[in-house]
This record gives structure tokens, sequence and C-alpha cells, in this order.
């Protein structure tokens, strides 16, 4: 199964591809091209007995209420991708991508929850988003796809080995490293004067954050105030970063349509795309 976030492929395709390429009515479609055909080279390579494009709130309320500048620094979504994001379930459920929604949550908790059910039943997972939050799930049967900017070799699949490589952890201790280190992206702020080097050198000593905290008192004056003076902000922030549960059952079987999804393309003015799709059927 492929579980795709698709708030970042469609926003990430809104801003990689231009806004010139249009429905033949004016409306760009920019997105909705560019995030299918990430997908549809994702099941070209992986061959997903399933694809679950997900989506969520923007920003889940309990984690704003931890900390008011969640996301506060995100710009209001573009009119030209509103279009697009209205009509996107559709045209995907054209392709036989099953589309859920995290309700109150994100799109990233659903992912993880789908991922859960998945193993769970005795399968493995690719999670195709472009938020480093997901390293969490890494396993052995779960790996993410990660988009890589202007590279023509498609995502970068990121496994146990992949998350070791990159932060030096386990996947299991990614929450309580952006708890340290701090997202920007997602207005996390982190440890005061604790970076990516520290966090990672702390949880290889010590394991978790609050074994971390615990051990304050042998660090640096510097690594001290900072795990002493923000112990609770510190854990609210790796509460922000960690996965929560969406009930989701797994998903049935369910091979992409390329004659439905080839119609769906050509009402939307994707002509090339409706091409390779009719090809395939």
């Amino acid at each position: 199964m492929i579980a795709v976030d698709a708030p970042s492929l469609l926003y990430r395709a809104f801003f990689a591809l231009p806004g010139s390429i249009t429905d033949g009515r004016g409306h760009p479609v920019n997105a909705l091209l560019g995030c299918t055909n990430l997908v549809l080279q994702a099941i070209e390579r992986h061959a997903p007995r399933a694809v679950v494009m997900c989506f969520g709130a923007e920003a889940a309320t309990y984690r704003v209420e931890l900390h008011a500048g969640y996301h506060a620094d995100r710009p209001p979504m573009p009119d030209e991708l509103a279009w697009q994001w209205e009509r996107a379930p559709a045209f995907f459920g054209a392709f036989a991508w099953t589309t859920l929604h995290a309700g109150d949550l994100e799109a990233d908790d659903l992912l993880g929850s789908l991922a859960q059910a998945e193993v769970a039943a005795g399968g493995s997972a690719l999670l195709f988003t472009g938020d480093r939050d997901m390293f969490q799930c890494v396993s052995d049967s779960v790996a993410v796809l990660f988009p890589r900017s202007g590279s023509k070799g498609g995502p970068e699949l990121v496994d146990v080995a992949g998350v070791h490589e990159r932060y030096g952890i386990e996947p299991a201790q990614v929450p309580d490293f952006i708890a340290l280190r701090g997202d920007p992206s997602d207005g996390i702020p982190g440890a005061k004067g604790i970076g990516e080097k520290t966090a990672r050198d702390l949880l290889r000593e010590f394991g978790t954050l609050d074994s971390a905290i615990d051990n304050a008192l042998a660090q640096s004056p510097r690594v001290r105030a900072a795990l002493h003076g923000q112990a609770d902000e510190l854990r609210a922030f790796r509460h922000m970063a960690t996965l929560q549960p969406v009930p989701v059952e797994r998903p049935a079987d369910r091979p992409t349509d390329f004659a439905a999804a080839a119609g769906a393309a050509e009402e939307l003015g994707m002509r090339r795309l409706a091409e390779r799709l009719r090809a395939t059927a």
C-alpha cells in the first residue's frame, strides 16, 4: 500500500509547475497534474496493492493549544490552489485511489494510522510525503518516499538505515529529536541553544527526552539550562510531533483504473497525461 500525503504533494506541485498549465477554461491544474505524476511514478516503481490519498486539518486543534506558534507562519492557500483542492477527491477517485480525511487531526496522523493497520494485517507500507515528521513511522515494514527537488530520479526511499544516516537516531526517537532541535516548518522552536548535533548526541546517550532531562546536571551550563528551564515545554513539543491515532481500517485492494483516469484527465485539459493513461490501460 502507498499512503500519500496529498496536501504535501499538492503544495509541492503547485509551486514547482507553472500556473499556465490550465484546463482550457483558465483554471490552473498544475497542482493536480504534478501530484498525479508523482503518484503514478511511485505506482510504476512499487506496484502497490492500493493507493490512499490522505487529507486532514491544516493544524490539529490540540497542537495549536499546546503552542500558539504551531503552523502560525503559513500563508493562506492561494485561490488557484483552492480551486484544484476542491476537485482533488473526485479527480483522484477516477483513478480508483481511495481518499480519506483525518477529521480534526492532520494528514500525517492518518498516514501513520494507515501504516499501522497495514503492518498489523501482515503487509508493508510506503508513505509518500515531504514531511520529515513521518520518519518516526519507519520500520522493517514501513518506509517513506521523500520527494527530491529538481531530481528526475524520483523520490528518495527512506528506510531505517536512511533515518540513521540522516539523523543518527532510531525512527522511534524522531519526536524527541524534533522536540529538542525544533522544526521551523511547523513552528516548533525546540530547546534554546540546542541544535541538531546536540539533540542527536543527547538521544544517543540517554535514549529519550525524559532521560536527557533527568540527567541534565551532567551537561554543559547551556544544555542544562535548556533542559531544566524548558522541561514541560519540551514535553509539549514532543507531544505535538508525535502522530496521533486515527480510526481507520486497512484499505481494500484497488488497482489503478487507467481508462477511467484518462477520461478525467481529458476533462481537465491534461491531454498528454490522458494519452499516457490510455496507452497504459
